[in-house]
């Protein structure tokens, strides 16, 4: 089978997925209006999202080796569609919670599919297909508040975003389904096809106890920033929600180009200089974004926090797997898992810091976070950078 139809259902895919992750911060505020949810409360619906994601990170790093990976892809694509459509008809706040947790269960574990995927059938040219893969995801993100608000313009209900993209996931299995039926070539694959992967073998090396703090970190800032901005904007700030959504689309408008053009500048900086100067662009977003209040100024600082952070992942996670290819999958769970963790602690810190102190003081949770990541990131460069000679992922830019 040619490796477009697959590439192009991954990135089809993570499109989807780019727009489900942060629908849910921009329909926050309706949703908490609707639900009676409390600022505390909302940081605990993220933090069951973050609670499932970090579970299928799990089964999938371990498990997806032992399934055919479009097969199982579309299979999850159908249940993700069901878990939607039920969120989009509940009436009670547990029905929400349970339905979120299962909602970021299978997001995950298609994540851990895609990203290994695309590592295995691009093998030479890891870093700019994975960073094209999180292009694509970045799109979906920059897509959602446009969504939103023209759906609104015709039916001012949080429901009809969500029951939308339920739709658009049938459409995107039955694509999987039918690349499932032809031979799927991948990298590195029949070695390791049906045997479980063990997170203890990655965990014995401390250059992926870097990647995991970075990862952390990352996932802290991205999802501190999307799942809060809006409320933040709309509440501690003199805007409506329509406008703090279209301010917070320079988030992900940075995200986008971030991640189209990172991998140019590898062969100009080399991947160390070049994390190390997308982490200092991010801090310096993070601190616009909490310290200013004008409109030019919050949008500014959204551009600088996602030209930032979007290259970040992509190229931490390719450098990781030219470490160790063979552990692909348990590296994406690993970093799925503590992305996840972060975003647990920024949706729930910043929400119980929200119940005590308001929206306002809360938010410089997103600054503190920032340095996190900036520390772990240059941690995590130090101990990799040397270890990694040219690569497949490396070389394709030149």
């Amino acid at each position: 089978m040619s490796r477009f139809h697959p590439t192009a259902m991954i990135f089809g895919g993570f499109f989807l997925l780019g727009i489900l992750i942060i629908l849910w911060g921009i329909l926050l505020p309706d949703l908490s209006r609707e639900l009676k949810l409390d600022p505390a409360q909302s940081g605990w619906f993220f933090m069951t999202m973050a609670l499932g994601t970090i579970s299928g990170a799990f089964i999938g790093g371990k498990y997806v080796q032992k399934f055919e990976f479009l097969r199982l892809f579309a299979v999850l694509a159908l249940l993700e569609t069901v878990i939607l459509f039920s969120i989009s008809m509940l009436q009670q706040r547990w029905q929400l919670f349970a339905g979120i947790f299962l909602f970021g269960l299978i997001a995950s574990v298609m994540f851990t599919i895609g990203h290994t995927l695309i590592a295995r059938l691009h093998a030479n040219k890891r870093a700019k297909m994975m960073g094209l893969m999180d292009f694509m995801f970045s799109l979906g993100t920059l897509a959602a508040p446009f969504l939103v608000v023209v759906l609104y313009w015709w039916q001012e209900d949080w429901r009809w975003p969500v029951r939308l993209m339920a739709l658009s996931l049938v459409g995107l299995a039955g694509y999987a389904f039918w690349l499932s039926r032809q031979q799927l070539e991948l990298a590195g694959h029949s070695d390791t096809v049906r045997r479980s992967l063990s997170y203890r073998v990655v965990l014995k090396k401390p250059v992926f106890w870097a990647l995991a703090f970075a990862m952390f970190g990352y996932g802290a800032v991205e999802w501190g920033n999307g799942n809060w901005f809006v409320s933040y904007a709309s509440a501690a700030l003199p805007f409506d929600t329509e406008q703090a959504r279209l301010i917070f689309a320079f988030f992900t408008a940075g995200m986008v180009i971030s991640r189209l053009g990172f991998a140019w500048f590898i062969p100009l900086l080399g991947s160390k200089k070049l994390l190390r100067v997308l982490v200092l662009l991010m801090v310096s977003g993070a601190l616009l974004v909490k310290t200013m209040d004008s409109a030019t100024a919050l949008a500014l600082g959204n551009l600088l926090l996602g030209l930032g952070l979007g290259g970040v992942y992509p190229l931490l996670l390719s450098t990781a797997m030219d470490l160790d290819a063979d552990n692909g999958p348990v590296l994406s769970g690993l970093s799925n898992i503590a992305g996840s963790l972060g975003c647990q602690l920024a949706g729930l810190g910043t929400g119980l810091w929200a119940q005590q102190a308001g929206i306002g003081q809360a938010f410089w949770m997103l600054p503190l976070l920032a340095v996190w990541l900036l520390a772990s990131v240059w941690w995590f460069s130090r101990l990799a950078m040397p270890a990694v000679q040219p690569s497949n992922s490396t070389k394709i830019v030149h």
